[in-house]
């Protein structure tokens, strides 16, 4: 019993390594790259005698419009500058307040642009705008580069936007 089964070890080894010596060059091993041709297809030409139209396909795009947005064009305030700024739909008005630590101001209606002098002590600038019934607006202050912004939906909610002074300069 020992020789059989020394004998059927050696027969299955030898059928092992007879498939490895079919080992392919590195040319042939590369995988080889697909091409794939896709064409249109043509609409078939109506005989004379058949004067019926071609089907068409048509496509049909519904977009949703986004509340209004104001154009970043011009995302950095001028040097020296603080801009403030309130935009969107407010039918029922929007108050607006807007100013430093040390100077506050306000002014109403959509679209809101003003622009102060920047004071180097401010510790920060804000702007809010409340809206006096529906509405949806949206409102940010630009200082030195650094822009916050704010969004505020629905019945007398409140958008606003700060930018504070850095402990070690600039604004954050």
């Amino acid at each position: 019993m020992i020789p059989a089964a020394v004998l059927t070890l050696f027969v299955g080894v030898g059928i092992g390594s007879a498939g490895a010596g079919e080992e392919k060059t590195s040319a042939e091993a590369k995988p080889q790259p697909t091409v794939t041709v896709t064409e249109s297809a043509a609409a078939a030409k109506p005989a004379k005698d058949d004067a019926k139209p071609a089907p068409t396909v048509t496509v049909t795009k519904t977009v949703k419009p986004e509340a209004e947005e104001k154009p970043a064009e011009n995302e950095e305030a001028p040097s020296g500058e603080v801009v403030f700024k309130a935009w969107g739909s407010g039918p029922a008005g929007v108050d607006i307040n807007y100013g430093s630590d040390s100077d506050s101001r306000s002014g109403k209606g959509l679209p809101f642009e003003k622009t102060l002098k920047l004071d180097g002590d401010a510790l920060y600038y804000h702007v809010s705008a409340q809206l006096m019934g529906s509405g949806d607006i949206n409102c940010s202050v630009t200082v030195g580069g650094e822009t916050k912004k704010g969004h505020a939906e629905g019945d007398y909610n409140i958008c606003s936007a700060q930018v504070n002074s850095g402990l070690l300069g600039g604004w954050e």
